[in-house]
């Protein structure tokens, strides 16, 4: 995959570079990391990417002609991209974006700064993306984030590739509790189970937990999930256990 990032803190990326999965599906040749200074696509002797917004208000907004030049300039030597534009109004990432991302040959990523980009960027994107809800102080942060979480699903990035259909929200059911030595800590024992040496239980234990934690703690998942058998007999043992509890409850 070949990956563009275009911006105005070319060093924030140099870094991440050198570490983790980044660094990993570099030296494995299954990525291009390109790093594009904004600033290399101006016109005027300070380099300016931002100025201030028409009809008023607080901030700097992120010039049009810069981005457009930049983003002509790099399809031109390198070929289409899936432009990605990182701003709060943008999709929400999820697991599907991710998997949808994983499998393009080549995407750049557009990281908004100050109070946004002219709004005729959009026309030249393909996407606008979000990982929150929230406020930061650019895109770079996120622009990580999403690379991150789609860098990892490239065939040969991980050193196991199993490990991916086991993760959580790979198949909308957070992941299983994970243990390690010792076996007793505090006087908490590791599961009874994981000790056995049993693959299949062991399985069948991971699944029935996972499906657990995620009634607990993310219900929303199960409703947007289709559940084969075992899975569906499983969601009525859990049933059967919350209302054994609830009946507990009621007894006082």
């Amino acid at each position: 995959m070949d990956i563009h990032i275009i911006t105005i803190f070319p060093e924030f990326f140099e870094q991440a570079k050198d570490f983790g999965i980044f660094r990993i599906a570099i030296k494995e040749k299954l990525i291009n990391f390109n790093i594009h200074n904004l600033r290399d696509y101006t016109t005027d002797r300070h380099k300016t990417t931002d100025d201030s917004p028409y009809g008023g208000g607080a901030g700097m907004v992120m010039k049009i002609e810069p981005v457009a030049k930049a983003i002509k300039s790099i399809e031109e030597e390198n070929g289409p991209s899936y432009k990605i534009l990182i701003t709060p109004q943008g999709k929400t990432l999820n697991a599907q974006v991710t998997e949808f991302l994983s499998k393009k040959g080549s995407i750049m990523l557009i990281p908004a700064h100050y109070e946004g980009i002219d709004e005729r960027v959009e026309k030249s994107v393909d996407m606008e993306l979000s990982i929150g809800d929230y406020v930061l102080s650019g895109g770079e942060i996120p622009s990580l984030v999403i690379l991150d979480a789609t860098v990892r699903l490239i065939p040969g990035v991980l050193g196991n590739e199993s490990s991916l259909n086991e993760e959580s929200f790979s198949q909308l059911l957070l992941e299983y509790p994970q243990y390690t030595r010792p076996e007793t800590f505090e006087e908490e024992k590791v599961p009874e189970v994981l000790l056995s040496g049993n693959h299949e239980k062991i399985r069948q234990w991971r699944l029935k937990e996972s499906m657990r934690r995620t009634l607990i703690k993310r219900p929303d998942l199960l409703l947007q999930k289709e559940f084969n058998r075992e899975e569906l007999k499983i969601l009525r043992e859990l049933r059967e256990e919350i209302n054994k509890v609830i009946e507990d409850i009621e007894k006082g």
